[in-house]
């Protein structure tokens, strides 16, 4: 199933414009996985008619941020603290990126991600640290309270 970037922006909890220029789109999210998919346009290409980098690092870092929150139904966002990426090789045509959460804690998730080409060539791996973004009155509500 293809979603509109604005599916991104709901599974976000917030507009994401930016994803929304890129034309990135939800393919699927739960468990702790998400898969995006983007198809590179001439204006998101560097000298070389590949993927630009950032174009690269944003499809991971929604991602893995997607990921990170299929798995807190109270979270309302969530921040990068932290990210890395490895460029492999060119990325042309539609994109597929899947990001993974390996360990999530009350409020940091740490994520895994992969960009693989049309062809299924690995393009690009990242990994991440999020901080997960809740309503202040539900971080409270979990706090026991003393007497």
């Amino acid at each position: 199933m293809n979603a509109s970037p604005t599916a991104i922006a709901q599974a976000l909890g917030r507009d994401i414009p930016f994803a929304t220029h890129l034309g990135i789109n939800l393919r699927e999210k739960g468990g702790g996985r998400a898969v995006l998919e983007l198809d590179v346009r001439s204006e998101l290409t560097n000298s070389y008619q590949a993927a630009h980098g950032g174009v690269l690092m944003t499809l991971l870092d929604v991602a893995m941020a997607v990921a990170a929150r299929s798995l807190d139904a109270t979270a309302n966002g969530a921040i990068t603290v932290e990210m890395k990426a490895s460029f492999i090789g060119a990325g042309q045509g539609r994109l597929t990126a899947e990001g993974r959460c390996l360990h999530r804690g009350r409020q940091v998730a740490f994520c895994e991600g992969d960009v693989l080409d049309g062809t299924g060539k690995l393009v690009a791996k990242a990994s991440g640290t999020f901080m997960l973004r809740h309503d202040r009155r539900e971080l409270f509500d979990a706090v026991p309270q003393t007497g």
